[in-house]
Parts: C-alpha cells; sequence; structure tokens
C-alpha cells in the first residue's frame, strides 16, 4: 500500500481501536497482483479469442484428462470448480463449443449426464501452446529468486488453507479450487 495512504488507514484503524492492517495489506497486494495477472493473462490469451475463464477451463479439462485418466467432466462439476452458477458455466462452454474447443455428449453410463470433452484442435493447442505459456508466466516472476517464489507460493497456500478452515464460521462459502485433489504441502 502506498506509505501515505497507509499512514492514513492506520490513524483511522486507530481511532476505531484497530491497531494492525496487516490484513487488508495482504488483501491490497494479492488484489493488485491477481488483477495484473488477469491483464497480462488476458493479453495473451486474446490472440487466439480466448478468455481467462475459458481458457482455465480448457486447461482443466485437459488436465484431469492427463492426469486423472477421466476424459470428460460434467458441466456441474465445472460450476463448482470456477465457483459460477450454471447459466454462467452455460454461457461459457457454449461459446466453447461453437469455437471447436469441446463437445458435449451424453455419458454412456449414465444418459441423463452430459460430460464436457475437448476436442482433437483442443487437445493440440493445448499442447502446443503450454511450453511458452509456462515461459512467459515465469518471466513474471524472474524479479524473484528461485527461493523467494517458492516462499512466496508456500504462504499463499498457506494463507489459502487458512481462509478455508475460517470460512465455514465466516460464512465465505470458499470451496477448494480444484474437488477431489489436495493442494501441494
Amino acid at each position: 500500500m502506498h506509505p501515505r495512504k497507509t499512514r492514513q488507514f492506520l490513524a483511522w484503524a486507530k481511532h476505531l481501536g484497530i491497531e494492525d492492517l496487516t490484513g487488508l495489506q495482504v488483501k491490497y497486494w494479492v488484489r493488485l497482483v491477481s488483477l495484473a495477472y488477469d491483464r497480462v493473462e488476458r493479453d495473451w490469451l486474446v490472440k487466439w479469442g480466448l478468455s481467462g475463464p475459458r481458457s482455465h477451463i480448457l486447461l482443466f479439462l485437459y488436465f484431469t484428462e492427463q492426469w486423472e485418466g477421466v476424459s470428460g467432466v460434467s458441466p456441474s462439476q465445472l460450476c463448482t470448480w470456477r465457483g459460477v452458477s450454471k447459466g454462467t458455466m452455460s454461457t461459457l462452454l457454449r461459446k466453447l463449443e461453437e469455437d471447436g474447443w469441446i463437445h458435449r455428449e451424453r455419458d454412456p453410463a449414465n444418459r441423463r449426464r452430459v460430460l464436457v470433452r475437448l476436442t482433437d484442435a483442443a487437445r493440440a493447442f493445448i499442447e502446443e501452446h503450454a511450453v511458452p505459456y509456462l515461459r512467459f508466466l515465469n518471466l513474471l516472476v524472474r524479479h524473484l529468486a528461485q527461493e523467494e517464489a517458492e516462499q512466496l507460493v508456500a504462504l499463499l497456500q498457506k494463507l489459502y488453507r487458512g481462509m478455508l478452515q475460517e470460512a465455514p464460521d465466516l460464512g465465505l462459502g470458499l470451496a477448494h479450487p480444484f474437488p477431489g485433489s489436495e493442494m501441494d504441502a
């Protein structure tokens, strides 16, 4: 937080009987970094006509397929993972389907259930662009030493786990971003 604003907030908080603004500072910097990541990601993805949310769905489907051996995910599983409504997910999936990135089909094991699957074109696109994209993300953190970057990841994971623990008591409704999997320690 800017030093002048920090002093102003500290004075205001002290007036309210609050001595520590660490939580506010963490929120401010995490949000600022998140917005910066969103902006650079958007500029990177616009070349291929993708948005951040649509690219995240493609990557989720790809990694679910590659790592878990699961070919196809239900729209409701995607809603839970993204933390969005069925209407929002339906809009995202419709656009991905129109653009030829995914297809939806009935689950052969349960005809009432629909599964979302990657097309071969989406799979090839991800495999072609994953390495340059990951290199690009590494460029964004090159000003941190490797140890600092690892420490930052560990601290953010610890912060998130703490938020998940507090969420039920605070009524926050947070869910793990990848249902059924553990965060790296």
